[in-house]
This record gives structure tokens, sequence and C-alpha cells, in this order.
């Protein structure tokens, strides 16, 4: 008898183990994400699957200081023209490929040559990757380029399987193959998004999930409405006006972190048929605009202040923002001025696409107001977010609301939106100054150097104004109670290592 008692007891212990390791856990983004190819792709929340799906060469910290991930250590020339990377052993990608440093090349020649590769201007200073050893490699460059670490630290350094990458072309992102945590299961567009655990994982140890289902849900108030009916475990992006009601639930923990990056409105200068339009081609309307919105009132309106108001792609508190050039007061009257000398004195008409999202409509209408009492009639076009984006880039665009989650680096705030050819350069505009500035600051690992040639790009650009930038957002997520070990990094990504669920 007690045997038989202490076998079923056995037995239950090991069901309840057994239950504990199959936990599924459950992020809600605020859209679907784009490809899930790292060199096509654009979406922040493509990057937030990214993180549990693909590791990269090397990441950050939450203080933004660069760390070892599939790169164990590197080291620069005397002359900053070669970098040397020792890389992890033991690793495997999702298929059971190896990495070795011969994957690390063809991933690199990937990024460079793929027609559709999004990357090609974020590696345009490596002129050759060199194999020195089975788990050493070489980048060459063609000039010194401060900001290389930080874009292998992003979707330049994530690593493919690049036996899978080149069987499926253009096509990967149908079926990632990658080396992260968790490998692909399945996707159901505007649905789910199911990785799964991946056991010959290098770092499986710190992983404590069976599964990851990446949930799109655009409405906010659904959104927190699904955290607090136990729906979903981790929400990403917390609307700032359900800040209050989250963290009055004591079923609810919330965890923030300042962001990297900004949100304001792009516009179509030379991309396509539609670049030619009034906004497109003369710079003293888009100026008109910037006139006629009250940064400050939008942070209060529409954020509850929680965010910061900002009139470039650094936020006022970086060490790289341009303080010659601060956020300017909203006047009316020299909004309408500069409407008149570019020949629309009794106003104009101005299309917006905006994310069909709760935020960015609620910030367009309130831009929309604003804008109306300086005489620009704005109208807004709902897309969803991969609909947007795909339309920005190939120009089926007047302006648009869009941000940019931020980098680690400021050149990955500016240089491939704003030089000619840049990768994101969705507005098409171009200035052979502009360029020359930004290539200049990539190249110099001299702080002061570099931020002269930002400062200096600045006085072009706040004339131009390819984009009119909004404010600088603060990352909020919102987790069940259950959830023990998540740290906020200022990227806004969901790292999983050393994160649990409590039975």
């Amino acid at each position: 008898m007690n045997f038989k008692t202490t076998t079923l007891a056995a037995a239950l212990l090991g069901m309840t183990a057994l239950g504990a390791q199959a936990q599924d856990l459950r992020i809600a983004l605020q859209s679907d994400a784009d490809v899930l190819d790292p060199d096509q792709s654009r979406t922040f929340v493509g990057r937030i699957v990214y993180a549990s799906l693909c590791d990269k060469l090397v990441d950050i910290t939450p203080d933004l200081e660069i760390i070892p991930q599939l790169a164990t250590d590197w080291a620069w020339s005397d002359d900053g023209t070669a970098l040397t990377m020792q890389l992890r052993e033991g690793v495997v990608f999702h298929d059971g490929t190896p990495f070795n440093a011969d994957a690390v090349v063809r991933n690199i020649a990937r990024s460079q040559n793929l027609e559709e590769s999004r990357r090609k201007s974020e590696l345009s200073s490596i002129i050759n990757t060199e194999v020195l050893g089975e788990y050493e490699v070489r980048f060459d460059l063609s000039a010194p380029d401060a900001t290389l670490l930080a874009q292998l630290a992003d979707r330049s350094g994530m690593m493919m399987s690049p036996d899978a990458a080149e069987a499926a072309g253009a096509e990967f992102g149908l079926n990632p193959v990658c080396s992260g945590p968790f490998s692909f299961a399945e996707r159901v567009a505007q649905d789910r998004i199911v990785l799964e655990r991946f056991d010959d994982y290098w770092n499986a140890d710190e992983i404590h999930f069976d599964s990851v289902t990446f949930l799109p849900i655009p409405d906010t108030t659904v959104r927190l409405a699904n955290l607090q009916s136990g729906d979903i475990d981790i929400l990403e992006r917390l609307a700032a006006t359900d800040l209050a009601q989250a963290e009055g639930d004591d079923g609810i923990n919330v965890e923030s972190a300042v962001s990297l990056g900004y949100q304001g409105i792009t516009f179509n200068v030379n991309n396509g048929d539609r670049g030619d339009n009034p906004f497109g081609n003369d710079a003293r309307l888009r100026q008109a605009l910037s006139y006629a919105v009250d940064r400050d009132a939008i942070n209060q309106v529409v954020f509850n202040g929680a965010f910061a108001p900002g009139n470039q792609p650094f936020a006022p508190t970086s060490p790289w923002y341009d303080d010659n050039h601060p956020i300017p007061e909203r006047d009316v009257e020299r909004a309408r001025e500069l409407l008149a000398e570019a020949g629309y004195p009794d106003g104009i008409e101005l299309e917006v696409q905006v994310p069909n999202t709760t935020v960015p409509l609620q910030l367009m209408q309130v831009v929309q107001s604003m804008a109306a009492e300086a005489g620009i009639d704005i109208s807004l076009t709902s897309k969803e977010f991969a609909t947007l984006l795909a339309d920005q880039s190939a120009g089926d665009y007047q302006a648009s609301q869009i941000g940019w989650s931020g980098r680690v680096d400021p050149d990955g705030n500016i240089h491939q939106f704003v030089t000619s050819g840049g990768g994101i350069n969705d507005s098409h505009f171009a200035d052979p100054e502009i360029d020359r500035l930004l290539d200049e600051a990539r190249a110099s690992t001299d702080s002061e150097v570099r931020a002269e040639s930002y400062d200096a790009a600045r006085a072009i650009l706040n004339e131009e104004l390819p984009i009119v930038y909004l404010y600088h957002q603060t990352w909020i997520w919102a987790l069940d109670d259950s959830i023990q070990g998540f740290t906020p990094y200022p990227d806004g990504m969901i790292r999983l290592e050393g994160v649990t669920m409590a039975e």
C-alpha cells in the first residue's frame, strides 16, 4: 500500500513537473509583423519576434553597451578599417546547419546582394568578409565605420541558416530558419505567429517556455482587456492613457524604458508619380505644417504627458540632440505666411496615411485639428500597418504618419532615412551635402566630429523637412503578475532569457 501510494505520488509529481514545463507565452503586439526575413523586413513588431527567433552577432545591455551573442569577442585594426570577430562554438541553426565563419560570410553577402534587401546601406562600408578560421571572421571596410557594431546588434547582424536562405531566396520569410531560442512553427496573417522552443539552443538553460505566440491586437483598449482577462501574458506598448488603469490593477505589473526612437510625418518628396505634389515639391509647405502643430499639447492631450515632444531624430535628452534647433513653438500666423508664400493663401489639402491603430489615429486627429487652424486641410487614410509600409515603399502616398523604434548608434536614426539611396528613404529625399555630412559622421569614432556633422546636417534638414518629427515615446509594457524576470530595454525589444511564469 505504501509502495502504491508513493508510486502514485511520484507519478503525480512527474505530471505536475511536465505540466509546468508546457508553458505557452502569449504576447500581444500593436500590429502584425511584415515579412519575417531580417534582410527584407522593417517593422518594429517584427524585431520583437526576431528577439526570440534570430540571434545576432552582438546584442546590447539595458545601458546600451554592446555585448557578445553569437560573436564572443572582437577587435578593431589600428586604422579602424578591419573588424575581427571570434564566434561562438557549438551553435546550430534550427535546421541543424552549423553556425561558423562561413555562415557569417554568406549572411553578409545576402544582406548586401539580395535585390530585396533593406540592409545594403547599413553594411555598405564592408568591402570583404574573410574566413580566418572555422570560428573567426574578419570584416574589411572601405573606411572606418563607427556604426558597424551597432548595425550588427540589429537586423544586419541576425544570422539565418545560409542553406535555407539560399534555397528560399526572397521567399525566406515564409519559413524563416535562424538560430534563436525559438524556431518558427506557423503564421496566420493578422492573427498569430507561433514559435516553438529550440532544444539545441546554445543558451537553452535560460529559456523557460515551450512556445511563444505573438498576437497582433491593434486596439489598445482590447489589448489591455485581454491582459486583464488572462488571454495574454505580456502587452507591448501600453497606451499612456491606459497607464493609470494598468497600475491600479493588482494582477498587472508595469515596466517602462525611454525609447531611442521617434514618431513623425514622412513626406513623399520624389518617390514615384505621387511625389509630384505641392508638399513634396515645396519645403515651405512642410515647414508650415511643422509650425501649425503644438508638440507640447500633443504630448499632454494624446499621451497624458508621458512622452517627450520632439523635432529631431534624437530626443532632447540625447547627447546627439542639436540645441541650435530647439523644438519650435506653435506659430499659426507663420504657417499661414508660408502657405501664402508658396502660392496657397486660401489653404491647401494634404492626404496623410496613418496606421489603423488607436494611438496613431488619435495623434493624427489632433494634428488634423491644429493644421486646419492654419489652413491645411488634412484627410486621413487609415491602413493596416504592413499595407501602409508597402504603399510607402512603393511611393503610393503623399504623407505618412510613421516612426522609428531607434538605434543604439545615432546613425541608425538618420542616415538610411535621408541619404540618397538609403534603405528606408521612402521620401526619396536627396541632397549631396546631406550625403557627405552623414557619411562623414559614419567614418569617425570621435564623438565631437560626429556631432558637428549631425548638427550641420540638421541645419539643412530643418529647412527641407522631408520628415516632420513630433514626439519621442516611452516604451511601456504591461505584464501579468505571474511573469517574473522581465527586463525593460530602451530598444523596446522583449528578451526572454531568464523570464519565467509562475504556476
